[in-house]
């Protein structure tokens, strides 16, 4: 499938999921989420924002650097804010992160080792989201905690499979498989940071998380939610396992995610799409900033010059 078509195909069953959701439950729930937002929750959603973001860019910086390709922090921070707000705005949920990593390595001459620093980034923050949520919904009551411990036997076998994966031979040496496999254990070995630095990216990736699921939180409460933080941290890490998924982005998946496990909960559906728009609403504004960045990065853009010396060259030849 091309990239083209996933675009189009996240676009598409975003306005189905958006469709499905007015159908049964009305405009109400959206125009109410939109009403809700105050300056409290806007000025919180932008400050935990700014927290996250400098974790995600020094993990970023950290992992660029350990493959040899150097980023400064106000780099990485204003490239991360300009990724977060095409990601929030673009179907998708991928297009800032590869705008992130084709810029960065036309700055330093090598896209292919800075589109991979991306990659292990997006992955270390993943794999922190993964094994967090894991944890909670095992430890906390949700509408799916009947389901975890087989859930947890499923992603225990997909990392040994994985593993076992990365160690066998392909038959082919020209394979895509055998390249892939290749510039995994080129990265491993010789290119990301030392141990102890992945304890920070561990710490980093889990204060992203952390930060994600807060800001969630106070979207419900603002919504007018007011159940027990202890019954809401599993939804809240829920729903943004759902909306990380790079094929559906987070139009619509978000408020869909939201009102079926708020149903689930015996919270109320329209509540949960009440909150998933009030969370996007603190999302949007709180990566203005990146908006902010495009901006600036389009007005410093080189312009071309007119050409003057041919017309000199030819008024020469006349005279």
């Amino acid at each position: 499938m091309s990239r083209r078509q996933r675009a189009w195909g996240s676009l598409i069953a975003a306005v189905l999921i958006l469709t499905i959701l007015v159908w049964r439950l009305g405009a109400g729930p959206f125009l109410e989420g939109i009403r809700m937002v105050d300056g409290r929750a806007l000025a919180a959603a932008a400050g935990l924002t700014a927290l996250t973001t400098l974790c995600c860019a020094w993990r970023w910086k950290t992992i660029a650097r350990g493959l040899g390709v150097e980023l400064s922090l106000s780099q990485a921070v204003a490239a991360y804010y300009r990724s977060l707000f095409l990601n929030v705005t673009i179907p998708g949920g991928i297009v800032g992160d590869v705008h992130r990593g084709v810029s960065h390595g036309r700055d330093v001459g090598d896209v292919g080792r800075a589109l991979r620093a991306v990659v292990w980034d997006r992955a270390a923050g993943q794999t922190a989201q993964v094994a967090l949520t894991v944890v909670v919904l095992l430890a906390l009551p949700s509408p799916v905690q009947s389901a975890m411990p087989l859930v947890t036997i499923a992603l225990a076998a997909a990392i040994c499979a994985v593993v076992l994966l990365m160690r066998a031979r392909p038959a082919g040496t020209r394979s895509w498989a055998a390249r892939i496999r290749r510039a995994v254990a080129r990265d491993i070995h010789k290119g990301l940071p030392a141990r102890r630095s992945w304890i920070g990216v561990g710490l980093a990736s889990a204060l992203v998380v952390a930060g994600h699921a807060v800001t969630f939180l106070i979207a419900a409460r603002t919504a007018g939610v007011a159940a027990p933080a202890s019954r809401m941290l599993p939804i809240a890490l829920l729903v943004a396992a759902v909306t990380a998924l790079p094929s559906l982005g987070v139009w619509g998946s978000r408020e869909g995610a939201a009102a079926w496990l708020f149903s689930a909960a015996g919270l109320g559906a329209r509540a949960g799409v009440a909150t998933g728009v009030v969370y996007a609403v603190m999302m949007l504004v709180a990566t203005l900033p990146g908006a902010a960045v495009l901006v600036v990065a389009w007005f410093r853009r080189p312009r071309p010059s007119e050409p003057t010396e041919p017309r000199l060259q030819r008024s020469t030849a006349h005279a």
